[in-house]
């Protein structure tokens, strides 16, 4: 298994990489936002994605977004396909992505929205931690991005101020002293509870719809 910054030689993963993606949605019944061939070409144009790949054969995949006049970049789009699941390759997707952003926006605070709980663990590994939407990019075209998801109606009707997703953010300007030590052990508790809630929320829609 090979994990690379991906480039014009992968033109010929976009649309299994959306399928990809399409397919998780339908099987998660969650909010994936739906992304087009050309808007993942551009991402593997510019090099501003990573690709997994078990020879020729598409393995995973996770790109960048920058917002905000490069003041932040989103991990998005992470999906591994269902051939390659429960091997720990999300986390090293994760973890290529999140090198990258750092090497080619390092001033950047780096953010993501997720309902998943494995990508929630993942991200708090990095050093992300829970936010309010509020401490995420105010950029408009961004959270267009979510028009796809089938929750965008919970969005709008708070204003953006929250819906299922989980916002998630990595502030690189943030130190390794006492204080961050202490922040880090209070973003673990954080992570426990919102554990729970999600479990919870997702274990009373699924009675629901029995």
């Amino acid at each position: 298994m090979e994990i690379v910054i991906a480039n014009e030689s992968h033109f010929k993963y976009a649309q299994i990489i959306c399928d990809t993606i399409a397919d998780s949605a339908k099987v998660r019944g969650t909010g994936i936002a739906k992304r087009t061939p050309e808007y993942i070409l551009k991402k593997l144009e510019n090099g501003n994605a990573v690709i997994a790949l078990d020879g020729d054969t598409f393995a995973g995949f996770c790109y960048i977004e920058v917002w905000g006049h490069e003041k932040y970049v989103a991990n998005s789009g992470l999906i591994v396909h269902p051939d390659y699941r429960a091997k720990g390759l999300a986390k090293k997707i994760k973890k290529k992505i999140f090198d990258l952003s750092k090497e080619k926006f390092p001033k950047a605070k780096i953010f993501g929205i997720t309902t998943g709980l494995a990508v929630m663990k993942i991200n708090y590994e990095l050093g992300y931690k829970p936010v309010t939407f509020s401490e995420l990019t105010d950029d408009p075209q961004f959270w267009k991005g979510c028009q796809t998801c089938k929750n965008f109606d919970i969005l709008t009707r708070t204003e953006q101020k929250m819906c299922l997703c989980t916002g998630m953010l990595h502030d690189p300007a943030a130190t390794n002293g006492p204080k961050e030590k202490q922040q880090k052990k209070m973003n673990g508790k954080a992570f426990k509870r919102l554990k729970s809630i999600k479990e919870s929320i997702f274990l009373k829609k699924k009675t629901k719809n029995i």
